[in-house]
């Protein structure tokens, strides 16, 4: 395979959006060669989450096009907290539990990097490796002595904390990130650092400090800090962060998240979130805007992501699980992982096996899932011939037993088209 040149980094990343900022002379350096680039990830989490990508594709990107990616996990630094762009300080984490996260967080980034020993091939480290072993003194002289006060009161990650207060251990995190960038220059030759806009700052310290201190040329190239068309925080749902971690977020509600973007939005996150081409997004975007009520550039943006994260199997269920909830679904041959993607977009209610072998009146049932107020409402609307037990349209007289457990052990109620509940049977 003929690798392009590493130019194409800068280039690819200009072109979709991705470059907020870049030393000068990065283009030049990228120009004669392949190059070793890391981020950092902070682990105060066992997930990454959605706003996390942004960083991860411009490593993917960076080995695709032929350079070497390292993944930095803040092993060490997690057990500081950094203060950009927060108004106060974080509870500093454990050592175990941020080991615990960096593992889980090394699983999730194998979704998109390839692992190994090969000149291209992407390598996991611990800050805490160094860190930890490093004494006040050693790091006063190596790290310290080369920044003046001055120059740190300059970063806007300090200036926006001197009203509301910032401690010394969080002031001194941009000399903590420095030594991770100066260290990563001389043992892995990384010679670029990437990260998230608001990370400027702690990157030219590292890159002052190679200078200063081992007469290195090193790099920054900073992300854009995502925002939907309205301004909210990219990420985010009526739940909180959407998270790669099925445990977390279903894949139902990750595809779900991903289908539901703004027709503002969905051209700029197919650039950000897939590595299909501009020519091929362009495409997309040209079948969409006839009738965007079809979401045909949502679905593919949707489809890509929740493909790479959760598998393609998960994809194909998730379409059936939408299907099923929408319309149109075949509950009785649908699989218990299908099934189970349907219960966890809708409100469930757990019921003793043994009542359902005894059999629950449907109207009972009804009101037990909340989809009537009271036995009067359920009567009158069993009457109407608006709900329905497991796809099929129920009467007053309609008794739930154990023989309606679906695949899973689940039976599903619905009143009207759209809404739904279940039922899943408890030993």
């Amino acid at each position: 395979m003929v690798i392009p040149p590493m130019t194409s980094l800068l280039d690819t990343l200009t072109a979709r959006g991705m470059v907020h900022d870049a030393t000068p002379d990065l283009g030049p350096r990228l120009a004669m060669g392949p190059i070793s680039a890391y981020v950092g990830f902070d682990p105060t989490a066992d997930s990454l989450h959605v706003g996390n990508l942004v960083p991860v594709m411009a490593l993917a990107w960076l080995q695709r096009l032929g350079g070497r990616p390292v993944v930095l996990v803040g092993g060490g630094t997690g057990l500081v907290g950094d203060p950009s762009g927060k108004r106060s300080e974080r509870p500093m984490l454990s050592e175990e539990q941020a080991a615990s996260n960096a593992a889980a967080i090394r699983s999730q980034l194998s979704q998109f990097l390839t692992f190994g020993e090969g000149p291209s091939d992407a390598r996991m480290c611990n800050n805490a490796d160094w860190l930890r072993p490093l004494g006040l003194l050693e790091f006063l002289r190596d790290a310290g002595k080369h920044f003046t006060i001055s120059y740190m009161l300059q970063k806007d990650t300090v200036k926006s904390r001197l009203e509301t207060g910032i401690s010394f251990t969080e002031f001194t995190y941009m000399l903590v990130q420095a030594y991770d960038f100066a260290h990563l220059a001389r043992r892995e030759g990384c010679e670029l650092q990437m990260g998230g806009s608001d990370q400027w700052g702690n990157i030219t310290a590292g890159i002052e400090l190679g200078a200063r201190r081992d007469g290195q040329k090193l790099h920054g190239l900073t992300l854009p800090l995502l925002t939907t068309a309205s301004g909210a925080k990219f990420g985010k749902s009526e739940a909180g962060n959407v998270w790669l971690d099925p445990a977390k977020t279903s894949p139902y509600a990750f595809h779900q998240f991903w289908l539901q973007v703004e027709d503002a939005d969905v051209e700029r996150l197919l650039r950000f979130f897939t590595f299909l081409s501009l020519d091929d997004i362009a495409e997309v975007i040209a079948r969409h805007l006839p009738d965007p009520g079809k979401r045909i550039a949502q679905r593919r943006l949707a489809d890509d992501v929740t493909a790479r994260i959760h598998g393609a199997d998960s994809v194909a269920r998730v379409t059936s699980a939408a299907a099923i909830l929408f319309g149109g679904g075949d509950l009785v041959e649908a699989d218990a992982e299908t099934l189970a993607m349907v219960t966890e977009a809708v409100p469930r209610v757990a019921v003793a096996r043994e009542a359902l072998e005894a059999g629950l009146p449907v109207v009972d049932a009804l009101v037990q899932c909340g989809l009537a107020a009271s036995k009067g409402e359920a009567r009158r609307g069993l009457d109407g011939g608006g709900f329905s037990v497991n796809g099929v349209v129920a009467d007053a007289a309609r008794v739930v037993t154990g023989a309606d457990l679906l695949a899973g052990g689940v039976v599903l109620l619905r009143k009207g088209k759209r809404s739904w509940a279940a039922l899943t049977a408890k030993e």
